[in-house]
């Protein structure tokens, strides 16, 4: 009975640690001033239509025992990039495939990021990033439910974003399953 208990408690273990996807940082930083560790980017969605792109990109930081959402707005387009702003009125509300809806905060400084025209380029490119907080409560129901629509609340309007299951990047050039990202990722910051 003994040696069952021992086989049993060990295939769980070793089932457990399969499950557990290897974390990927762009930075991890443990010194004498703190710490920090920033998983890689993540592309969460992609258009790309009639000479226009636009890319929403997520990735999970941790800074001295706080967890937040680092997210960039990418937009190319030979023509005029409408100004998209983040300010203290800020939110990302992500629907789960459960129904849930969960709420993240905006904590930087008020910005409308960067326009990039570069010489002799007829493609301008605007880029916008911010650090978003999670609510208290909101990490079991993110690890435990698929996304199913992500709204950025801007200063001047609110984008909804339909997450797919999985596609192909034109940009990356590789396979991304944005619908599981915090399923996948969310322990990487917050153990």
């Amino acid at each position: 009975m003994r040696i069952l208990l021992i086989v049993l408690s060990l295939f769980i273990g070793l089932q457990t640690f399969a499950q557990k996807k290897d974390c990927q940082y762009a930075s991890e930083i443990n010194d004498s001033i703190g710490s920090y560790k920033e998983t890689k980017s993540f592309l969460m969605h992609e258009k790309v239509f009639a000479g226009k792109s636009s890319y929403l990109f997520f990735s999970l930081a941790n800074e001295q025992g706080v967890p937040f959402l680092k997210v960039q707005k990418i937009e190319k387009s030979p023509d005029f990039i409408k100004v998209n702003c983040f300010d203290k009125n800020s939110r990302i509300f992500i629907q789960l495939l459960n129904g849930k809806i969960i709420t993240l905060i905006y904590s930087d400084q008020d910005t409308c990021g960067n326009l990039i025209r570069l010489e002799n380029d007829p493609i301008n490119s605007r880029v916008l990033s911010g650090n978003f907080v999670f609510l208290k409560g909101s990490f079991e129901e993110l690890k435990s439910s698929p996304i199913w629509e992500i709204r950025i609340r801007f200063a001047t309007e609110t984008i909804d974003f339909a997450i797919k299951k999985e596609f192909y990047s034109e940009l990356m050039q590789e396979t991304y399953l944005p619908e599981s990202y915090f399923m996948n990722n969310l322990d990487c910051i917050i153990n």
